[in-house]
């Protein structure tokens, strides 16, 4: 990859003239650069991956976006967690993050990034890869999950122990992707058509924003913005039951903090668009809140044609508003978006020879 230029080398275009005003910005969808691991961990979850989809491949993601209306969309790992920290778990995220800007690098107008951490119980390790990854690969922010570990050894994202990689990343004005984590719950999911990511992947997402709540952390790391996949989950139905509850069981906050906490998040629409929870989120949030996603490759494209015409029916008579969603809202979260990564800021670090792309399970043909 070449080096990078600093920002004040060159004049970039305005945003709003590098996406058309019927443009639209995805900023959940996922790429899949094992495909084996993806249908393994398939099977242990209770999902099905469309098989047009696997074996995953750029061209892929570039024909649904075509057919959804996506100009740009920001990749991010799936949610799947390491079972624990270590060499292999930091080469596999090194390499997946260094792919990611290699085809952000070949389709700049196509494709930005969220970078995979390693697990994060490994801080050294997440530092290193946040610096990396924001300063030499330009990455549009960092993707976590709900939770690392499973069973009683498991740790939320506000966990004590991550207390350092959330100072850097609010130090950095980082944007974070949360979405849940795909982890099997102690008791079985309750039907083959209501697995893991169905019945328990939102929730995690809602019990994560609601631990930095409670916590104080979402306060304390106030310069960090983060998105809430699948409109938070559970989230603006919970909010004020953890407002209540949470606070009669001794958490400092008042009511009204936490529900102030709450509206603090940005919520993303994938595979979550419709009438009943869109009517919840306009009572919730201002439209300045939430953003478009799709979750391809998870689903089919039809799949998530099928959301997004019901968040164009839904904000049909409020095109300010839809215009908002569909693009200005991550135009203004995402300074950069589109841009190629050799115009963004590298603080003069280059990638070094020993972390080129490996062969293995992550070269994939751009």
């Amino acid at each position: 990859m070449s080096t990078h230029r600093q920002a004040d080398d060159f004049d970039p275009p305005s945003p709003r003239k590098m996406f058309p005003q019927n443009a639209r910005i995805d900023v959940h969808h996922h790429f899949f650069l094992d495909a084996q691991k993806k249908a393994k961990k398939n099977l242990e979850v209770g999902w099905r991956t469309p098989d047009e989809n696997l074996p995953w491949k750029p061209q892929t993601s570039l024909a649904a976006m075509d057919k959804l209306g996506v100009q740009i969309t920001i990749l991010s790992p799936p949610a799947i967690s390491s079972t624990s920290p270590g060499a292999e778990n930091r080469t596999e995220v090194r390499q997946q993050n260094i792919y990611a800007s290699q085809l952000c690098a070949a389709y700049p107008s196509r494709f930005g990034f969220f970078a995979g951490l390693p697990f994060l119980d490994d801080v050294k390790g997440s530092l290193e890869e946040i610096a990396f990854s924001l300063d030499v690969l330009g990455a549009d922010g960092v993707a976590l999950i709900s939770s690392y570990g499973d069973g009683n050894s498991a740790k939320y994202v506000a966990d004590d122990l991550y207390d350092p990689i959330w100072e850097e990343l609010d130090r950095r004005h980082a944007v974070v992707f949360l979405h849940g984590a795909q982890t099997p719950s102690s008791t079985p999911y309750p039907h083959p058509w209501l697995g893991v990511p169905v019945s328990e992947v939102p929730n995690e997402t809602y019990k994560a924003a609601a631990h930095l709540v409670v916590s104080g952390k979402k306060r304390r790391f106030h310069n960090v913005n983060i998105i809430l996949a699948h409109l938070g989950g559970s989230t603006p139905f919970l909010a004020p039951r953890v407002a209540a509850l949470s606070h009669y069981m001794g958490c400092p906050l008042t009511p009204g903090q936490i529900v102030e906490d709450f509206k603090s998040f940005y919520y993303e629409t994938a595979l979550s668009a419709h009438e009943t929870t869109l009517t919840a989120m306009a009572t919730f949030v201002p439209s300045d809140r939430l953003l478009f996603g799709t979750d391809f490759p998870a689903v089919s494209s039809k799949t998530a044609e099928w959301y997004t015409e019901n968040l164009e029916n839904y904000f049909a008579g409020r095109p300010l508003d839809l215009a908002n969603i569909m693009r200005d809202n991550a135009l203004r979260l995402f300074p950069n978006l589109g841009k190629s990564k050799d115009q963004c800021p590298s603080n003069g670090h280059q990638i070094s020879a020993s972390d080129q792309l490996h062969t293995g399970p992550c070269t994939v043909n751009l």
